[in-house]
Protein backbone atom coordinates (compact mmCIF):
# COMPACT_ATOMS: atom_id res chain seq x y z
CA UNK A 1 0.00 0.00 0.00
CA UNK A 2 2.77 2.50 0.97
CA UNK A 3 4.08 2.00 -2.67
CA UNK A 4 0.77 2.25 -4.24
CA UNK A 5 -0.14 5.57 -2.49
CA UNK A 6 2.95 7.33 -3.57
CA UNK A 7 2.64 6.04 -7.21
CA UNK A 8 -1.30 6.82 -6.94
CA UNK A 9 0.42 10.63 -5.44
CA UNK A 10 3.13 11.06 -8.22
CA UNK A 11 0.35 10.14 -11.30
CA UNK A 12 -1.96 12.43 -9.37
CA UNK A 13 0.82 15.18 -9.63
CA UNK A 14 0.97 14.96 -12.93
CA UNK A 15 -2.47 14.60 -14.20
CA UNK A 16 -3.64 17.09 -11.98
CA UNK A 17 -6.19 14.65 -10.90
CA UNK A 18 -8.05 15.79 -7.39
CA UNK A 19 -9.70 12.28 -6.99
CA UNK A 20 -6.58 10.79 -7.96
CA UNK A 21 -4.86 12.73 -5.10
CA UNK A 22 -7.68 11.73 -2.87
CA UNK A 23 -7.38 8.16 -3.43
CA UNK A 24 -3.48 8.05 -2.82
CA UNK A 25 -4.09 9.49 0.68
CA UNK A 26 -6.85 7.28 1.33
CA UNK A 27 -4.53 4.53 0.05
CA UNK A 28 -1.23 5.96 2.57
CA UNK A 29 -4.09 5.46 5.59
CA UNK A 30 -4.46 1.93 4.91
CA UNK A 31 -1.50 1.22 4.54
CA UNK A 32 -0.76 3.02 8.50
CA UNK A 33 -3.82 1.33 9.50
CA UNK A 34 -2.66 -1.95 8.32
CA UNK A 35 0.93 -1.89 10.11
CA UNK A 36 -1.04 -0.91 13.30
CA UNK A 37 -3.35 -4.24 13.05
CA UNK A 38 -0.52 -6.39 12.00
CA UNK A 39 1.55 -5.22 14.95
CA UNK A 40 -1.21 -6.33 17.39
CA UNK A 41 -1.69 -9.62 15.24
CA UNK A 42 1.95 -10.35 15.47
CA UNK A 43 2.33 -9.58 18.74
CA UNK A 44 -0.11 -11.28 19.90
CA UNK A 45 0.65 -14.91 17.77
CA UNK A 46 4.71 -14.17 18.64
CA UNK A 47 4.64 -13.43 22.02
CA UNK A 48 1.25 -14.40 23.51
CA UNK A 49 0.24 -11.46 24.72
CA UNK A 50 -3.79 -11.59 25.23
CA UNK A 51 -4.24 -7.64 24.97
CA UNK A 52 -2.09 -6.99 21.81
CA UNK A 53 -5.11 -6.87 19.64
CA UNK A 54 -7.01 -4.36 21.62
CA UNK A 55 -4.09 -2.14 22.11
CA UNK A 56 -3.59 -1.66 18.53
CA UNK A 57 -7.16 -1.19 17.76
CA UNK A 58 -6.85 1.95 20.52
CA UNK A 59 -4.09 2.80 18.69
CA UNK A 60 -6.30 2.90 15.46
CA UNK A 61 -8.49 5.52 17.37
CA UNK A 62 -7.26 8.56 16.33
CA UNK A 63 -6.60 7.98 12.92
CA UNK A 64 -10.24 6.42 12.07
CA UNK A 65 -11.27 9.88 14.34
CA UNK A 66 -9.50 12.22 12.49
CA UNK A 67 -11.29 10.60 9.11
CA UNK A 68 -14.49 10.69 10.28
CA UNK A 69 -14.60 14.09 11.60
CA UNK A 70 -13.09 15.23 8.39
CA UNK A 71 -15.81 13.50 6.57
CA UNK A 72 -18.71 14.69 9.10
CA UNK A 73 -17.22 18.58 8.16
CA UNK A 74 -17.01 18.28 4.64
CA UNK A 75 -13.65 18.45 4.11
CA UNK A 76 -12.00 17.53 0.85
CA UNK A 77 -9.29 14.81 1.44
CA UNK A 78 -5.63 16.28 0.55
CA UNK A 79 -6.85 19.47 0.91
Amino acid sequence: MPWLGRRKRQLAMATGSAALAADAGQSSVCAYMAWIALGGIVANATFHIAWADPVAAICLLPIVLREAQQAWNGQPCCA
